[in-house]
């Protein structure tokens, strides 16, 4: 199939999918959007020998200076096996601090054995994009693209820069990602379109609610070390290393730290209790109410997908332990890992462990790799009223509200800097459709019209 034609069914196969109320204004945007996509997933951008992420760099690239960027305007800065990519649209008020857009082009290694479909040959079928990267995340970059050529397309100017760049190594070691943050940490905000997002009911398909993260979870892992004389096993002595760490462990693992609230988690967890379980959106707002309420905190602890949600969570993940079967143990190492609540800094939480230890022997020591301390953004009215008016032109009624995030992204190294950044990705998808990092990853192709109006509207508000 020729360019044209290929460009053609790309359109007809996003016309059909767009349901009557999101059907499209701007179908050269949204059959742009696909076809990116569709070349970005093709490119195996994983980590290691042969990644690919440099060749997505340069597509996006040539996207944006087919759209209007300077070639100047666009960047790509190879960095080790990756590349990063900056592009920057200058506004009309160089006194003003610019909009950031981030996202990334790497993706989580996919075995094509383990895939139903070959993970790196894109397919749309029965309504949608199957491939690597469908979902996290390089529909949602393809679409903020095709935004701004849209954008450029209908003369707007913006007041303010708007600056769009891709790190490439998110997944991973996140070299990049701190590279762009250091770069430009003279953002005024920063909209990270690999966070937030909406939930899809699971029978009718129709938009539950729709929220934008605020803050996530500082990571941090805590190494625990006790070591001993040792000496041969016929002998055993009072204190055992091994046994030593074990009752560390068990002192730790039974330890809860202080179930907390902030303003964003107050709102979040409010907004969020009439689409849980009953009884955990009973518990939620008891918590909400009272964050001493012992019962409520039992409910919300005992559930794994609500204990992080209310504080700082540690547990132990892995350990190392003696030398030789008839010996008795000279070193035993442990690896916690931490969650911790915004707020928090990672030296204070490793002292409370220290102290839940109870062990004067044992040493600790933060082995954290790849991670910052970051606080949560501020709940900046300008940016809500942006993505509240954003999300009421695509689905009019549908809520929005904050989110607290328990892994890490982007955000954390612009928050790091005290740059609010916020998840803002417009995508929904039923919990069931969600396959990020797993097999035949997938994502509805009817999130493109409405994520193109949405862009449109949200990044022109907030550059004005």
């Amino acid at each position: 199939m020729n360019k044209l034609g290929w460009v053609a069914a790309i359109g007809l196969m996003v016309a059909v999918a767009a349901s009557a109320q999101t059907r499209s204004a701007h179908p050269a945007a949204d059959a742009q959007a696909l076809d990116l996509a569709m070349r970005a997933i093709a490119l195996r951008s994983v980590a290691g020998p042969g990644n690919r992420t440099p060749e997505v760099a340069a597509l996006y690239k040539a996207a944006l200076v087919a759209g209007g960027f300077a070639d100047r305007d666009v960047e790509i800065t190879r960095v080790d096996d990756t590349a990063y990519l900056i592009g920057s649209w200058p506004g009309t008020d160089p006194k003003l601090k610019p909009l950031v857009i981030s996202g990334h082009m790497d993706v989580v290694e996919a075995k094509p054995s383990d895939w139903q479909r070959d993970p790196f040959t894109p397919v749309v079928a029965n309504g949608y994009l199957f491939g690597r990267g469908a979902t996290d995340m390089k529909l949602d970059g393809t679409i903020a693209i095709a935004a701004l050529t849209e954008l450029r397309r209908q003369g707007y100017k913006p007041r303010r820069s708007i600056v769009i760049e891709f790190s490439g190594d998110e997944e991973t070691r996140m070299k990049t990602s701190g590279i762009i943050a250091e770069k430009l940490k003279n953002a005024d905000l920063v909209l990270n379109i690999d966070g937030g997002g909406g939930v899809l009911d699971e029978k009718t398909g129709r938009p539950e609610y729709f929220t934008w993260q605020g803050a996530e979870k500082t990571y941090a892992d805590f190494e625990i070390t006790v070591t001993n004389p040792g000496g041969h096993s016929s002998a055993p002595r009072p204190v055992n290393a091994i046994v030593q760490m074990s009752r560390i462990l068990d002192r730790i693992g039974a330890y809860r730290f202080t179930p907390e609230l902030s303003p964003l988690t107050r709102a979040a967890l409010t907004a969020a209790a009439p689409y849980e379980e009953p009884a955990i959106g009973k518990a939620l707002l008891a918590f909400v109410a009272d964050p001493t309420d012992q019962q409520a905190i039992a409910t919300l602890v005992a559930n794994p997908a609500t204990v992080g949600r209310i504080g700082t969570t540690c547990v132990a993940t892995m350990i190392n332990g003696g030398h030789a079967l008839n010996a008795l143990p000279q070193k035993v190492t442990a690896n916690i890992n931490c969650r911790i609540f915004p707020g928090h800094k990672p030296a204070e939480i490793m002292a409370e462990l220290q102290r839940v230890g109870g062990d004067p022997g044992a040493t600790f020591k933060d082995v954290t790799e790849g991670s910052v301390p970051n606080d949560a953004s501020p709940m900046r009215a300008d940016f809500i009223a942006a993505i509240t008016k954003a999300m009421g032109r695509i689905y009019p009624g549908v809520p929005v509200f904050p989110s607290q995030a328990s892994g890490a992204s982007d955000s954390m190294w612009f928050r790091y800097h005290n740059v609010p950044s916020y998840g803002a990705s417009p995508t929904f998808l039923k919990e069931s459709d969600d396959f990020s990092h797993g097999l035949n990853e997938r994502t509805p192709v009817m999130n493109i019209a409405p994520g193109i109006t949405y862009y449109l509207s949200l990044f022109a508000d907030l550059s004005k």
